[in-house]
């Protein structure tokens, strides 16, 4: 079924981005992988060709479009060639709202201008050890020194992705105590620049899949945080992170469904190829089926994605319409990469085959921006349950 929630300008950019992908990324993307991360250099050529500015206002070097479709658009094709841009999904995705929404005239202009180049990457750190969904129990403090010019910050992040390469780290912090009625009070955002002293990357983690995508973990050793670089208001950091998942959600199911459809195509053409006693593994009832019914789930979770991506651009996509897509979408997405893993039988297996990449980077998409546990509990208490 042709799809119409994409334009002549998004299979336009569909064209540059895939071009790009087979000139620049598959020659380099074993190394890269062997590596467990990109060059910093590349996310200086995603800059030139655009992908960072398309949702940055044009005073500040962007195109100014806002819709996050070109971004949809993205992630299919990063999928379908099983490749990654590192963690620079991060940099577009989860921090650019942020800056869009809470950044002050002045914080765009120092800032904005590097982020479109590809100058100045940016991650987010809320994670930390023993801390996952409830981030009120962050335990990292920013304290207001005595002259009130900066923040003295001390704790520790994990699991934090483009954490390897960033230049500045929007950390969630605690300013204040929280309150007995309001564990969630006293959190604030701080746009923190990873050459300071007293800021150190550690670990870069060793992860089953997304193994291109850096995630490290940050400490923070009384590091000093000019009072400029404060984003937003004082004490409120809680309840910016909860402005922006929905759009942190639909990313993931765009991704997922995206990993899923790639699965299809691999199998479908690994099963053509394939010759076992004597015929194609293609020709057999069972892979017919197989592959019929991931097509069928694939186009079913295609219709949730165009869905939502409609409804984000609208504005109208609530916090349970993005539970439901990211659900549906993992969910789905395991089940169909699961199966064309075994359609590949023992090369599935072999990570050389990007089957088996996929297989491993999805498996994380049912934990990360939320539990699929956590996504059926604001499912049910949208139902009123």
């Amino acid at each position: 079924m042709r799809r119409t929630v994409f334009e002549a300008d998004h299979e336009a950019f569909r064209e540059t981005v895939r071009a790009f992908i087979e000139s620049e990324v598959v020659p380099e993307y074993d190394k890269w992988y062997a590596d467990g991360i990109v060059p910093r250099d590349f996310y200086r050529k995603l800059g030139e060709l655009g992908v960072f500015g398309i949702e940055v206002p044009t005073e500040y070097g962007g195109a100014g479009i806002d819709s996050f479709s070109f971004q949809a658009v993205l992630t299919e094709e990063i999928a379908r060639a099983a490749v990654s841009f590192g963690g620079s999904s991060v940099h577009v995705s989860l921090c650019l709202p942020y800056l869009k929404a809470l950044a002050t005239e002045e914080q765009k202009q120092r800032w904005l201008p590097g982020f479109v180049s590809g100058d100045i990457m940016f991650a987010i750190a809320m994670t930390e050890p023993g801390t996952g969904s409830d981030l009120a129990g962050i335990r990292t403090t920013a304290t207001l020194s005595e002259d009130g010019t900066h923040y003295v910050l001390n704790g520790a992040k994990t699991f934090i992705t483009g954490g390897v390469h960033a230049d500045r780290v929007i950390v969630c912090a605690r300013t204040a105590p929280s309150l007995a009625e309001d564990r969630r009070y006293g959190l604030s955002l701080l746009v923190v620049d990873t050459s300071s002293p007293g800021y150190s990357v550690g670990r870069k983690l060793d992860k089953l899949g997304l193994r291109v995508s850096d995630t490290a973990e940050l400490t923070f050793t009384d590091v000093e945080v000019p009072v400029e670089d404060l984003l937003g208001e004082e004490h409120c950091g809680f309840s910016y992170l909860g402005q922006n998942l929905p759009q942190e959600r639909l990313s993931i199911a765009v991704g997922a469904y995206a990993q899923a459809k790639a699965a299809v195509r691999f199998a479908h053409q690994y099963t053509r190829d394939r010759v076992v006693f004597a015929k194609p593994v293609a020709s057999f009832q069972n892979t017919k089926f197989e592959l019929a019914a991931c097509r069928a789930e694939v186009d079913a979770a295609e219709a949730v994605v165009d869905r939502a991506l409609a409804a984000h651009d609208r504005g109208e996509l609530t916090a349970a319409d993005a539970a439901s897509a990211k659900l549906f979408c993992t969910e789905t997405a395991s089940r169909v990469i699961d199966r064309c893993l075994q359609l590949h039988g023992g090369y599935g297996y072999i990570t050389e085959y990007p089957i088996a990449r996929l297989y491993a980077d999805n498996r994380v998409n049912r934990i990360y921006g939320g539990t699929s546990e956590v996504m059926r509990m604001i499912i049910a208490k949208d139902m009123g349950l």
